[in-house]
């Protein structure tokens, strides 16, 4: 007996490393085999995997069926020296070099496209001679792909350094940025990270469509700029496609340590905790570590706050995300972890983030402000008190405070955009406002609104759920 029963339509993703990259792609992936009946062949990056990248994948384990994660072999790095390269460059150099099988790899298997990140670019040259359309999943805020798609014309039209502009850099159609707020990536157009960046973003309307970790009423007068100002439609911009917000939705599997968390806030009152962690890559130096938990302290507030080995380089873990943990005592003042005790609870490296939000004790969120974090505390509706360290997440921290109205900003940056050391005071302050005082109840409420909105965007019907099926029916019809 003959079996006619079409074969599903076969879509493959390949995301850079590091979880803020791989967990909204995977998460793509396994809503399109769960729910709209998709194969999906997930390719990943093995050079330099971190544990924490590990531990994500392991959470789904058993895989659904039609989703198969196929690993990429290990590259020869042994010519570059990855230890002293910026993080958007060595980024770069570890995903070319990997994805060097990959026109083998692609051309065994009958793909209707492939979705990339912002980072792996290249793809677009094996994909061109396989004729396979490339889709990017631009992992950010939408206000970061407008600045990123005119970054061409600022490199062309602008002398010298755009952090030296008199004025905010206006984006056609977009909301100014300041030019303190800038990401790291652009401050300085002599280093390899700026032109890595440059590389990337001026190969993004090779795509075949974009599609963004937003939904319409998250960046509004962004998303218009994007579809209808008349820079964009020139460029020509590719069809852009909210679907978001798509975040991560299993933690792995509690261990001891998390169990320790969550016990803790089930004794904790309603909306009462400060939740303090910033980033899985992100780190503090030694003296701002001391000032924060002085602030943490001065400020009477329950609090979890996880502890992460400091460095003056704020990007330091990006590459060790959810190594073994030290004790964070060591890091900490003398007597700090007993004077809070039954206050605040300190935990080492790592905590079931989504976990935390989604808990009704956790009132507010301490965060460096990327992207995923500041999804998951959105669609969770937890308030946030911004700390931003590194990439975006300046400019991330003040749209949510100015624009989204969803969080207050701490005052890590100087005017010329150099990263100052914020006071026990002035960190105390902060969170009294957001945990007690009036701006924390406006942002509160503005946060459950969106998350009630995000809930009905992915909803059937919804703006992103529209989106998506409009990408769904491009890719099962391309031949």
């Amino acid at each position: 007996m003959t079996n006619n029963t079409p074969p599903k339509p076969h879509v493959a993703f390949l995301p850079s490393p590091g979880n803020g990259h791989i967990t909204p792609l995977f998460e793509l992936a396994l809503r399109l085999v769960t729910q709209h009946n998709f194969q999906v062949t997930f390719l990943v990056i093995t050079t330099g995997a971190t544990l924490a990248q590990h531990n994500y994948f392991n959470a789904f384990k058993p895989l659904p069926d039609n989703l198969h994660l196929l690993n990429l072999p290990p590259a020869d790095m042994s010519a570059f020296h990855l230890d002293h390269m910026t993080a958007v460059a060595r980024l770069s150099v570890v995903v070319r070099e990997s994805i060097r099988p990959l026109p083998t790899i692609l051309s065994e298997i009958n793909l209707k496209a492939l979705v990339v990140d912002i980072f792996c670019t290249d793809a677009f040259d094996t994909c061109k001679h396989l004729n396979i359309p490339v889709y990017s999943f631009f992992t950010a805020s939408a206000a970061l792909m407008a600045l990123s798609l005119y970054l061409p014309t600022m490199d062309n039209e602008i002398e010298g350094e755009f952090v030296d502009l008199p004025e905010p850099v206006t984006v056609p159609g977009c909301n100014p940025i300041r030019t303190q707020d800038l990401l790291d990536q652009i401050r300085n157009r002599n280093i390899d990270e700026y032109k890595w960046y440059l590389f990337h973003v001026n190969r993004l309307p090779m795509s075949a469509g974009i599609l963004l970790n937003i939904w319409d009423d998250l960046e509004p007068v962004t998303l218009k700029a994007l579809k209808h100002e008349k820079f964009f439609l020139n460029i020509p911009t590719p069809p852009v496609y909210p679907i978001g917000p798509l975040t991560k939705e299993i933690e792995p599997v509690l261990d001891d340590h998390d169990k320790e968390i969550m016990t803790w806030l089930d004794d904790q009152p309603k909306d009462s905790v400060l939740f303090v962690v910033l980033g899985s890559g992100g780190t503090v130096s030694s003296e701002q570590l001391t000032e924060l938990a002085w602030g943490l302290e001065l400020s009477q507030q329950r609090f979890v706050l996880v502890v992460r080995k400091p460095s003056d380089s704020p990007d330091a873990s990006f590459f060790n995300a959810g190594s073994d943990p030290d004790d964070p005592r060591v890091y900490l003042p003398d007597g700090f972890v007993e004077r809070t005790n039954g206050v605040g609870l300190t935990v080492c490296s790592w905590a079931p983030q989504v976990a935390v939000l989604n808990h009704q004790s956790t009132g507010a969120f301490m965060s460096h402000c990327g992207w995923n974090s500041t999804l998951e505390s959105i669609k969770h509706g937890v308030p946030m008190i911004g700390w931003p360290l590194y990439a975006e997440q300046r400019m991330n921290a003040s749209m949510l405070s100015e624009e989204v109205g969803v969080a207050v900003k701490v005052a890590v940056v100087g005017d010329g955009g150099e990263t100052v050391v914020v006071g026990r005071d002035e960190v105390a302050k902060v969170v009294r406002m957001v945990m007690e005082g009036e701006e924390g109840k406006r942002i509160r409420k503005r946060a459950r609104e969106l998350e009630v909105s995000g809930k009905e965007a992915l909803s059937c019907g919804g703006s992103s759920y529209e989106s998506l099926a409009r990408v769904i029916e491009l890719w099962k019809s391309e031949s």
